[in-house]
């Protein structure tokens, strides 16, 4: 049984060797891979709505996902808050300067 034992990792180092040293020869280095970039990035040309957030996916990168994809989709979600809440300040300014004037006109 230790023979079998001592034979049996004898071949496996023997593949291993065989597999690290010798498996390469001849092909070259390994082409540098292009990292994988956000599929389906937010859309430019029109406002974002639930089913753009819905249908984000991150990429994964070497430790979890790759930062500029993030803060370029944060960014994005940033400035369209940020110009909707304008716009809803405007709105809601408009809405409260129209009911300022019907209140006198109530009084008459």
């Amino acid at each position: 049984m230790f023979l079998f034992l001592v034979v049996a990792l004898a071949v496996v180092v023997g593949a291993v060797t065989l597999a690290v040293v010798g498996g390469g020869e001849g092909t070259g280095p390994l082409p540098e891979a292009t990292p994988e970039r956000l599929r389906d990035p937010l859309p430019p040309d029109r406002p974002i709505d639930r089913a753009d957030i819905d249908a984000l996916r991150f990429p994964l990168a070497a430790r979890g996902y790759r930062m500029e994809d993030v803060d370029d989709a944060l960014g994005r979600l940033a400035a369209e808050l940020t110009e909707r809440d304008a716009r809803i300040a405007d709105l809601e300014s408009a809405l409260a300067v129209s009911a300022e004037r019907q209140r006198p006109e109530e009084h008459q």
